[in-house]
């Protein structure tokens, strides 16, 4: 089993100006608060930023953010596998906004839309086909195992500390980083890597 470090909110606030955050939710999560000087690399895409990952970590400290814990949690697996060490926020966002530490809210002329954050789309999505299971199953009794789909997919989800719902959610166009916005981000990471190195000659 792979593993990693955690550090908790009151921590991370005491050593962000050292540390490179890496926040892997979806765009319109990242939108709608994230840590000072975070960038959004979301957890779908993070296999595309893994080289300049890997330089920042061998020059300095990752952090990897989510809402929760649980996608950073993953990402961090994901990192160790390819040899580059990260530290996951313990709490995520939701644990450093509830310790009174500031998110970042870009202006509104920045957030062209507000997507919703995907644990609250899971529970929409979840109950809407265990409901819908139920009501089917009225009238046609094997829709009930719809239902017990989604429960049995729920107990896993929550034995596990990962989410197969999530990770279907998260290919939805609204979920979806834009390919310019990606390009973007991991061009100001390579830029910020570059200024922290050490002039030389």
């Amino acid at each position: 089993m792979t593993t990693f470090t955690e550090v908790t909110a009151d921590q991370a606030r005491t050593r962000l100006h050292e540390m490179t955050v890496i926040d892997v939710r979806t765009p319109g999560e990242y939108a709608s608060g994230h840590l000072p000087g975070a960038y959004n690399i979301p957890l779908e895409h993070l296999d595309r930023a893994l080289p300049v990952l890997k330089d920042i970590a061998d020059h300095g400290d990752l952090l990897v953010v989510c809402a929760s814990g649980a996608r950073s949690g993953q990402a961090c697996a994901t990192l160790a596998k390819h040899g580059i060490t990260a530290t996951t926020l313990s709490g995520g966002t939701n644990g450093w906004a509830e310790r009174g530490h500031d998110l970042h809210h870009p202006a509104v002329c920045e957030v062209p839309r507000r997507t919703w954050a995907m644990e609250r789309q899971v529970r929409l999505t979840a109950g809407s086909l265990v409901l819908a299971g139920i009501v089917a199953g009225q009238f046609w009794p094997l829709a009930r195992l719809l239902s017990a789909g989604i429960a049995g997919g729920l107990i896993f989800s929550a034995i596990t500390n990962t989410c197969g719902m999530a990770k279907v959610l998260a290919k939805l166009p609204f979920n979806r980083p834009k390919p310019a916005d990606l390009d973007a981000t991991l061009a100001a990471l390579k830029e910020s890597l570059n200024k922290s190195r050490p002039a030389t000659g």
